[in-house]
């Protein structure tokens, strides 16, 4: 295939800040000689013996096992906190500094002007703002847990400087040798759950495709490349709203999606409709993804999986449960393996609980306790709108009034520069982002010639749930302790901000699912367009009461599963969202769940990990028929006959060392830009993902749409397209894999290259030989349960990853077991970096030890952390 069709929403490089002088030096300071392995490896933890930590009032023991992965145990809860802020410092600083530079927009302060623009971004969103807010809304007991974490991280700042924090500060002392991180505050802490927000922000981007799509297109073909959730094929969470909870038919035949609801993808207001003013959109999208993904690029493919099995179903009679979050790919995890245990638990310290952290977080993120388990998947609810607002001077027009604007500066330093100073406008909807730089202006320019108003009044403003200040801070201690699914719920209830799908069990055999957060409701409108400001007509009229928001408890299936699926049915009488994940996942995670208890299995955690190492690409069983069909016809060229003959025998499985899986997979990136180049705008160029299996799943039905024809090709009907595609296929993968067919397999296209999440794309080649590893050679895919995806416009690399897997087992904890992405450092070179990703490519996981002895068994090493005399 010739040049990549451009792509809207293009991974961008976080730091470009090093040039060809610093790298020079690098080489001769870092790398040469005993000065380089003393550079490298001095900030390397101390993980043995006995340690001095002030503020400590009683020893706190640290267990290590040979994964490097730390289990604390201390008599005191505020004893417990200080140590995982002391640990998480020890391993992961640097990326707990980077973040939350990042989430106050303070990036320019280490990295110089470059970074001004995320910075202007970022403050003007007021991340930081909102996090101080709430601090002060935390309870007295979690504030106190907040500032013990904070002081545990100070006081490891107060033995370790420089380069003995981690490797990063000495690459950035080259540029910038007068900086010196601050102390830790809870607000670092909580502002990153604005980056977790941001991260899984609902459908802004599908908002903006629609709108491009809306310039060269009509609405109805607008809404057949958003199609809507197969309701009739594909299970949801819930039988909410008419929905089926329970579906276990493949996804295996020709046209099999061919029933999916349509979107309403052109809906809105007619003054506002997408036509007006999405041709500048894509310059929107281009400054939404100036920032960070801190947990990896967004996009299409961002998901995840969990599923509970109740005891019925299982060997040991007691539930199972399994999550696995698909991310971006990043280095290191964005998870941190952890257990967190008072040597007495109780009211006083009520902690035993393990799990996944977030470095510069107190608690556990998704784990078990010593009653509970629970995970999470993104909801995606849709809680973020742009407005369109009038504004004059000062002012903004608000149902017939002039409403003051409000209005705040922002001091951005500069390292190496001089300060910036920007004002931040806000409306009642939000800030307006028309002020963060000239692709917002360019959009305000041209609505306003379509509607007839002043260029200079006429304005966009964001609306977000994470912009207001909730009580999530609170919850994660509530989840931790949670002994029951009354206790559950009620800390799911202060979970605001991201919304998710919580999947729960319990010791006692229960089993459930509860979706927390804001939604918002909408006075009109249905959040899929911009909406006028200047009318109450269509704004934000509260939220969705906790407690009619989708909720179950020991359902007569005996087992729950999410996927990012719809969570109800086309009947619930809330908005949840327009922009569901298709359900593929889900679907599979069922016909798997289902053909096991339909041959009488009692399921096991193996099973469950092997479901979650499932390949089976439903897009593939769909169009391989049509293939093989087409290689039929007489006029059938040699490559197609070849490439039917390879997927002959094909079971439809992304392996690894699947030739078919690898043709397939050039196939697909063929005929999504053959059947869609020429007829769309550049910038809404098709990933591959979900929402690209069920639109040309349903094409498949429809031999003689017009989607299948493109006239410059001189191709009319869909089986001349799928000719056209497989040929030109059959002919790139023998270029990048040879002639030799018998050598072909998928995971020499579908490597996987951890890149670290602040300079490891800064540009510099040797500050990324330093800091990236890899490639990995992998199986999964897009939109298959084994959720390693990549990228239509970018090529097979892998983007996208289950960041972490888990199988809890409530019958015995110690069954459990856990796998992260990378490892539990954060320091380059150390043997802990990346040393879990070897399992994790061929999707094994790892003992987790839970109880006390059978931590103390696996420790590798033990560490006291000794009160300071």
């Amino acid at each position: 295939m010739g040049d990549d069709t451009p792509r809207l929403r293009r991974h961008h490089r976080v730091l470009r800040v090093v040039g060809g002088v610093l790298a020079a030096l690098l080489v001769l300071v870092v790398v040469a000689g005993g000065v380089g392995v003393w550079t490298i490896t001095r900030s390397f933890p101390q993980t043995a013996g006995t340690v001095d930590v002030p503020g400590l009032t009683t020893p706190v023991t640290v267990y290590r096992d040979d994964a490097g992965v730390p289990q604390l145990s201390a008599s005191t809860a505020d004893d417990l906190f200080r140590a995982q802020g002391y640990v998480h410092a020890q391993d992961r600083f640097w990326e707990m500094d980077f973040r939350r530079h990042v989430t106050a927009g303070r990036l320019s302060e280490m990295f110089g002007a470059s970074q001004v623009p995320t910075d202007t971004f970022i403050r003007t969103l007021g991340w930081r703002r909102v996090a101080e807010q709430e601090v002060k809304l935390l309870d007295p007991t979690s504030l106190r847990y907040y500032q013990d974490y904070a002081d545990g991280v100070n006081a490891y700042l107060k033995q370790r400087s420089g380069a003995g924090l981690s490797l990063e500060y000495a690459i950035l002392g080259l540029q910038n040798p007068s900086y010196k991180p601050e102390l830790w505050t809870p607000a670092d802490s909580i502002a990153w759950l604005k980056a977790m927000a941001w991260d899984l922000r609902s459908n802004l981007e599908d908002e903006i495709d629609r709108a491009l799509l809306a310039t060269k297109l009509k609405p109805e073909q607008v809404a057949e490349l958003h199609p809507g959730y197969p309701y009739t094929g594909h299970p949801t969470i819930t039988d909410l709203g008419g929905g089926n909870p329970r579906t276990v038919t493949p996804d295996a035949r020709p046209g099999a999606v061919a029933d999916s609801a349509s979107g309403d993808a052109a809906a809105g207001d007619a003054a506002l409709s997408p036509t007006a003013y999405a041709s500048q959109l894509e310059q929107v999208a281009a400054s939404v993804d100036r920032l960070p993904q801190l947990m990896g690029p967004a996009g299409d493919g961002i998901g995840s999986n969990s599923w509970v099995v109740g005891g019925a179903h299982t060997a040991s009679g007691k539930p199972l449960l399994a999550n696995d979050p698909h991310l971006g790919a990043a280095l290191p995890s964005v998870w941190y393996q952890m257990g967190l245990h008072c040597t007495t638990v109780g009211p006083a310290c009520p902690f035993d609980v393990s799990g996944f952290s977030f470095s510069g977080f107190p608690g556990v993120i998704i784990g078990h306790n010593d009653r509970i388990s629970w995970g999470f998947t993104n909801l995606g609810p849709d809680v973020a709108d742009l407005f369109v607002e009038k504004v004059t001077g000062d002012t903004y027009e608000y149902d017939g009034q002039q409403v003051p604007l409000e209005k705040r500066t922002e001091r951005i330093r500069v390292a190496g520069g001089k300060d910036v100073t920007i004002t931040v406008r806000s409306t009642r909807h939000g800030p307006i982002v028309t002020d963060i730089g000239d692709a917002y202006a360019v959009i305000a320019k041209d609505q306003a010639g379509k509607l007839g108003v002043p260029a200079q009044q006429f304005q966009l403003s964001l609306a977000w749930t994470a912009l207001t200040p909730g009580t999530t801070a609170n919850a994660i201690f509530a989840f931790d302790t949670a002994r029951d699914w009354p206790s559950f719920r009620a800390a799911a209830e202060q979970f605001q901000v991201p919304s998710q799908n919580l999947v729960y069990a319990d010791v006692d055999g229960n089993i459930g699912y509860q979706a927390p957060g804001l939604i918002p409701t909408r006075a009109g409108g249905d959040g899929t367009t911009p909406q006028p400001g200047w009318t109450s007509a269509y704004g934000w009229t509260g939220s969705i009461p906790f407690g009619q928001l989708p909720s179950v408890f020991d359902p007569p299936s005996g087992y729950i599963v999410t996927a990012n699926n719809a969570a109800v049915g086309p009947g619930f009488p809330q908005l949840i969202t327009a922009d569901w994940d298709q359900g593929y996942r889900a679907n599979q995670i069922e016909v798997r769940l289902s053909a096991l208890m339909g041959d009488g299995r009692k399921l096991t955690a193996k099973d469950m990990s092997a479901i979650q190492a499932d390949t089976y690409d439903a897009n593939a069983a769909n169009l391989v028929p049509v293939i093989r069909a087409v290689a039929e016809k007489p006029d059938a060229s040699a490559d197609v006959q070849q490439a039917a003959r390879l997927l002959a025998d094909w079971d439809y499985r992304d392996d690894a060392d699947s030739a078919a899986a690898a043709y397939f997979a050039v196939f697909w990136r063929e005929l999504l830009h053959d059947m869609f180049a020429r007829k769309i705008p550049a910038a809404t160029a098709p990933t591959g993902g979900d929402r690209w299996f069920s639109v040309v799943g349903s094409l498949v039905g429809q031999p003689e749409s017009s989607w299948w024809a493109e006239a410059d090709l001189g191709i009319t009907d869909r089986d001349a397209m799928v000719a056209y595609a497989a040929g030109r296929a059959w002919k790139e993968t023998g270029r990048l894999l040879g002639g030799d067919v018998s050598s072909w397999r998928w995971d020499r296209l579908h490597t996987l290259t951890l890149k670290n999440a602040s300079l490891g794309e800064s540009g510099v080649a040797p500050i990324e030989a330093l800091l990236n590893r890899g490639p990995w050679h992998v199986g999964g895919g897009s939109s298959v349960v084994d959720a390693i995806g990549w990228d239509a416009t970018e090529g097979f690399a892998v983007q996208r990853v289950p960041s972490m897997r888990m199988v809890v087992d409530l019958s015995d904890f110690d069954k459990s077991t856990w796998i992260n992405l990378t490892g539990a450092s954060g320091h380059a070179f150390d043997a802990h970096y990346t040393d879990q990703t070897d399992l994790w490519a061929v999707g094994k996981t790892r003992p987790w030890p839970f109880t006390p002895a059978a931590v103390k068994k696996a420790a590798d090493q033990t560490l006291t952390l000794r009160p300071a005399r």
